[in-house]
């Protein structure tokens, strides 16, 4: 029926030929060159319109969920009275591409568009976890632009799958910190061959904070403030999210800053990662052992990004691995597969929640609310952490998982975190 419908459209009277180009992407289909011929005559002014269609399509369908609602026969206790706190979960896995990275994608590009980087025909090139490239791959096949992915050989294969059904290619590198020169080296030796112009490094670790406007201009942070309007506390006291660029962050920060909310930002680091060590310590020299790497995808870094800008978060707390991934577990009993399964990034997030929430309580504070992400669709992640054998593969503890699970629980149940 949708794709009935988007056909539909795309052949009413009066739709342009560049709107009938984007609703054949949407229903499926690729877009042919043919179709990228702007009768404006400029390749930007084409592609800057393709990009607004949609952002139309798209962004009204990243909802916020009250996670203190989805079952009133399990209301947690810390939403109780009138000191109650409410907690917060903005699913950016609703994105086309699935991920929070939908939005950074779409910002790098435009970023290489408007200072000349990026032209028809420039091979897009990225260094990644995977969740950013596919929402590269996503942009690039939609502009009929090549696109090279270097990622951890540790990649979800999943990821990798979604980046090559979208036209792009991967290439594997065993040391997570290779990734940067090998993105680099590509399109060093793209330009040595075919001249300037013919590729560019999207850098997402270096460009993140620059590319997004942290003013408004519908970025991430000014979506949660809009959408919290009407709930028992609009303006949150806490907004918490990951690190991988630290770009996030550095908008959310900026944003609140500029805005003059009282909003404090709380960075959650998973185990393996120098965020956290840079932000108590001050020193952004700090790197992780050659072939060391997070293993919670998406967040964690083997190096201090340039993206990454302490002086916007107000708090950062180091989570454990299997707090994390006890803490997807937990929120996927919540949630079900019906709403959206989450991966173990969002995990982090929850669990760093649930610290400042209990914090709060025992502290005897007012009542405020929590705002997080659900960065990424789970279903990426069926076959690793999901999958118990691949969990204790990699050294997981699966007892350890079970005790956080437990404490999630308890801290539902009660707004108590034991110790586990």
């Amino acid at each position: 029926g949708g794709v009935a419908r988007r056909a539909a459209a795309a052949a009413a009277p009066g739709c342009s030929p560049l709107h009938r180009a984007w609703r054949a992407f949407a229903a499926g289909s690729t877009v042919p060159t043919t179709q990228l011929t702007s009768r404006r005559g400029t390749f930007h002014t084409e592609v800057f319109e393709l990009l607004r269609h949609e952002e139309e399509l798209y962004e009204s369908k990243t909802p916020i969920l009250c996670l203190n609602r989805l079952d009133y026969n399990r209301t947690p206790a810390f939403s109780k009275g009138e000191n109650g706190w409410d907690l917060y979960l903005k699913n950016e896995a609703a994105h086309a591409t699935g991920s929070l990275k939908h939005r950074l994608a779409k910002s790098l590009l435009i970023w290489g568009l408007v200072n000349g980087y990026i032209r028809k025909g420039t091979l897009l090139v990225e260094a990644s976890s995977g969740s950013t490239a596919i929402s590269e791959a996503y942009f690039a096949r939609l502009l009929g632009l090549p696109f090279t992915a270097v990622v951890a050989a540790s990649t979800a294969p999943d990821k990798i799958d979604q980046i090559e059904r979208l036209g792009g290619r991967c290439v594997k590198v065993k040391d997570p910190a290779a990734v940067y020169a090998t993105a680099q080296d590509i399109v060093s030796s793209e330009i040595a061959a075919k001249g300037e112009g013919a590729a560019y490094y999207m850098d997402q670790f270096t460009n993140a904070s620059a590319s997004v406007d942290f003013r408004g201009n519908n970025n991430l942070a000014e979506r949660i403030f809009y959408q919290m309007r009407g709930q028992r506390h609009p303006v949150p006291s806490w907004l918490v999210c990951g690190l991988g660029t630290g770009g996030t962050a550095s908008t959310l920060g900026r944003y609140c800053t500029y805005q003059g909310h009282g909003t404090r930002i709380c960075a959650v680091d998973p185990e393996i990662s120098v965020f956290y060590d840079s932000y108590v310590t001050g020193d952004r020299s700090l790197t992780l052992p050659q072939g060391v790497g997070s293993k919670i995808e998406g967040i964690g870094r083997p190096r201090v990004e340039p993206s990454f800008q302490p002086m916007c978060i107000d708090r950062m707390i180091k989570i454990p691995d299997a707090a994390s991934i006890a803490s997807m577990r937990f929120l996927h009993g919540l949630l079900g597969d019906d709403i959206q399964r989450p991966g173990a990034s969002t995990g982090t997030n929850l669990y760093g929640c649930a610290r400042l929430i209990s914090e709060a309580l025992l502290q005897g504070a007012p009542g405020g609310s929590v705002v997080t992400l659900l960065c990424d669709n789970g279903n990426r992640y069926r076959d690793t952490y999901y999958d118990e054998d691949w969990l204790v593969s990699k050294g997981f503890d699966l007892k350890l998982i079970q005790a956080y699970q437990d404490q999630m629980s308890h801290f539902w149940s009660t707004g108590e975190m034991q110790d586990v």
